[in-house]
Order: structure tokens, then sequence, then C-alpha cells
């Protein structure tokens, strides 16, 4: 084929005539010319074109712009629900972004359906983790937050500040869970910039009941307590040795005369205060939050809030609150106020770290070689519960994670994969028939299990 009758071929094959550019619709547009005009007005709001549908509203249609599942506290509860998953499940994705949407997964499906902690466990499948996993513990100890959540985020540790997760998918793990689980007016005080969570923002919102918007009340609040500056330091006659900051981000760190020239203050000179001390805790609201005691800073904090109108100190107003336990939104009121994470460095730790008096009085052991879920089901359903917990495997299975516990080896549990199911009171298959894809992945099981197994936490009467 000659090139002139190669370059003419080309060239009629991008030009169409005016008939078929009709035919093909949107996908191919006619070009601007002088005899289109560009419509150059600002767009019409959503909605306001004439051949918009009118608005739903309460007379004409239901109103489906936002959310009616509205979590509605019914009496306080003191029974928990709690959920084992392995860490190593994020060496199963091959990238950043999937390790960070499997995490997000597993958040989704913890908040969705109401669990009150999860543990991650190191099932012996993670590589280097199960190396790193002891050095790191003291750190963790040091940083404990008031929701028993580890920080994790100390720079001085260089294991702890790089990224985690093809090395120790326990920490990466804990690590995106924490911050989903903060309320966001939080995360900037309490997680600092680090590697793991470049792409974490990305994820979908958990929106549990303690992620307060600044214009929604409830009378618990979850909070930080924030840093004495020195300005303030000098300035503290009215309020004892207790810190005393703006409530909002402007106020922080500045003083009532910016002019004013900041002082050292001493021992000798400090004058004396009658006053008990108090702290300001940075809740998400308008106003400022103290309350009658003296935390270090940093630290996150579960209020109740003793007063829903703001009261003048004088500088300002404030609202005044006390430090509660972190359980007790759940067991005064009956919120669901997150989960709390734990981690552990075995399967057996599982149980034997249990931090409530007594272990877990029903667990569920979950494989493909357990009895089909519905028979095991038939005969719980109102039978009472203060703790369960659901334990999930890895790639590998739960029976991987017990061969490598050596506890588990030392009692004689576990050889071989064997014996796994006598460590739950229920060893269960979530999908015994009918299953599609060859294998069923952890982030899955958890949404099939917590599923299955909700007729059961519906049920509870444990109080």
């Amino acid at each position: 084929m000659s090139r002139s009758l190669l370059q003419k071929r080309r060239a009629t094959a991008i030009v169409l005539p005016p008939e078929h550019v009709a035919q093909r619709g949107s996908s191919i547009r006619p070009p601007y010319t002088a005899a289109m005009p560009y419509n150059t007005s600002k767009k019409r709001k959503r909605g306001q074109e004439s051949g918009d549908p009118p608005a739903p509203s309460a007379t004409n249609g239901v109103d489906t712009s936002k959310p009616t599942a509205i979590f509605e506290p019914k009496g306080g509860r003191s029974w928990t629900l709690s959920v084992a998953i392995p860490g190593s499940i994020i060496l199963n994705a091959q990238s950043h972004d999937l390790r960070t949407i499997l995490a997000g997964q597993i958040a989704r499906a913890l908040a969705v359906f109401s669990v009150d902690e999860v543990i991650i466990f190191d099932d012996g499948q993670g590589g280097a983790s199960r190396r790193r996993h002891p050095a790191a513990a003291p750190h963790q100890q040091q940083h404990q937050s008031s929701r028993g959540q580890p920080n994790d985020h100390d720079t001085t540790n260089d294991h702890i500040s790089s990224y985690t997760g093809h090395t120790d998918p326990n920490h990466f793990l804990t690590h995106l869970l924490t911050y989903l689980e903060t309320p966001p007016y939080l995360r900037k005080h309490l997680l600092p910039i680090h590697p793991n969570l470049r792409t974490a923002g990305t994820l979908p919102s958990l929106d549990m009941p303690h992620h307060y918007r600044a214009d929604e009340w409830c009378v618990y609040k979850e909070g930080v307590t924030l840093p004495m500056e020195e300005e303030e330091e000098e300035e503290q006659g009215d309020h004892g040795g207790g810190v005393v900051v703006g409530g909002g981000d402007q106020q922080r760190g500045s003083s009532q005369n910016p002019t004013k020239k900041k002082r050292k203050t001493t021992t000798e000179n400090k004058p004396a205060s009658t006053h008990p001390p108090s702290t300001i805790v940075e809740v998400g609201l308008h106003q400022k939050v103290i309350v009658p005691v003296s935390i270090p800073p940093n630290t996150r904090v579960t209020l109740k809030l003793t007063s829903s109108t703001g009261q003048d100190d004088g500088e300002g107003t404030y609202i005044s609150a006390q430090a509660v336990s972190p359980s007790a939104p759940r067991t005064e009121a009956g919120y669901y106020w997150g989960y709390n994470i734990r981690r552990c460095a075995s399967l057996s730790a599982v149980f034997t770290e249990c931090p409530w008096e007594g272990g877990y009085d029903v667990s569920f052991g979950t494989s493909e070689r357990g009895r089909p879920v519905d028979d095991a089901l038939s005969s719980l359903t109102g039978i009472p519960f203060k703790h369960m917990v659901v334990v999930f495997g890895g790639v590998a299975g739960l029976e991987k994670a017990c061969e490598k516990d050596e506890e588990l080896r030392r009692l004689g549990v576990g050889r071989d994969g064997s014996g796994v199911e006598t460590l739950f009171d229920h060893w269960i298959n979530l999908l015994p028939k009918g299953q599609g894809s060859r294998t069923v992945r952890t982030e899955e099981a958890v949404w099939i299990g917590l599923m299955a197994l909700k007729g059961v936490v519906d049920a509870n009467q444990g109080g």
C-alpha cells in the first residue's frame, strides 16, 4: 500500500459527516464555532433547573438525602462484643493502597455491628513482626490513652516512625484502626503525620456515635487535654495550677493581650493559689471545657458534661465536665462508644490477657472445617452472655496460628493443626455451602460472621 493511499485512509478515518455525529450521540461533540456561542453564565444550583423534580418533603415523599439510622441508646449495658483477627492479613495485600483499604473494610464492619473490642493477634505468619512485637511493648506501655489504646507513633523508635505495612503488619493494622476510631477533631492532636497514614484520609468515615460535629450535643464527649502555655502559666491565679488556654485553634497559644511580654515564672514569684487544679480539654465544641482535675497534656479522655450552657470565668465562657471511664457511655447510658484495640503476641494471649474478670463466657472460632453456623446457632438464641468473642483466622487459618503458639504447644494443643477447636465454645463454618469462590478472605469473613451472629447479640439479655 502506497504512502499517499495510507495518508488518505487515515484522513478519512477521522473526518465524520454531520449525520454520523448525530447518530453517535454525546460521545463525539461537534467543534466549537462562532455559530455556537459558549454559555459563560454561572451554573445553576443543583435542583433549581426547570426540568428537575422538586426536593422531597414530608408532604410529597420521603427525604433520602440524610441517613435515618441514628444510634439511640436504650439504657446502660454491661455486656460486650469482641472480635479477634490476625494482623498478618495485611500482607495479603500487594500495595499500600490495598492495605489501607483492607483496614478500612475491617473498621467499617466493627463500627456497623457495634463491636466493643478488637484484638490484633500474631498468628506467626507475619515474618519479622514476631521479632518486632516484644521490642515495641515497653513503648506501648509508656503511652496509654484513656481508652486503653497504645500510642505507637513515637518518632524516637525507628520501627515505629517508619512504614510498617510490610515489616510489622500487626502494628500497621493497629495504627489504621486507631486512626479511624479516633474522632476527626482529635486526630491532629493524637496522631502525628506518619507514612502508614498517608492515604488514610481517603477511607470512608466510620461516623460512630462519639464522632460528634461541633453543633451536635451529647452529655458524653471524647477529648484531649491541652498543653500548658507559658503565657497562661503566669495568669493561672483564677484556676489554680491548672491549664488555662483557649478552647479553639485560634485561641490556643495566644494571650488576651497580644502586646504583653512573656515572663518566666518561678516558685518564688508565682502567687499562691487557693483554687483546685483544673484542665482544659478540647472536645470539638465552640466553647472550652474545663475538668476540675489535673491531667497530663495530650491525653485522650472521656468526659461527662455537667452543664449544657456556658459559664463565665472572666476570660470567656466554658462548660464544666468531669472525667469518666471510657466505658461509662456504654454502661451508664447504652451508647456505642467505638472500639478498644488490644494487641496480643499469640492466639492464646487473646484469652489469657482478657481485660474482663472471668474472661469471655462465649467464644466462637471460625474455620471451613467447623460446624455449619446455622446448626450451631439453633441452640444459642436467647442464651445470655457477658463478654463474647469471635476469632477469625488469617490466610493459613486458625490451625496454623495454633501451631505457632508456644504456650499451646506446651499444653499439647494444636500439634499438626489438630485440637484447635477445643479452644472455643463453638467451632463454626460461616459459609458451609453455596460458596462461589474458592476462598473467603478474612475481611469478608468478618462481615459474614458478624451478620450471622447478630441474632445472638440482639437477643442477649446479659445486662
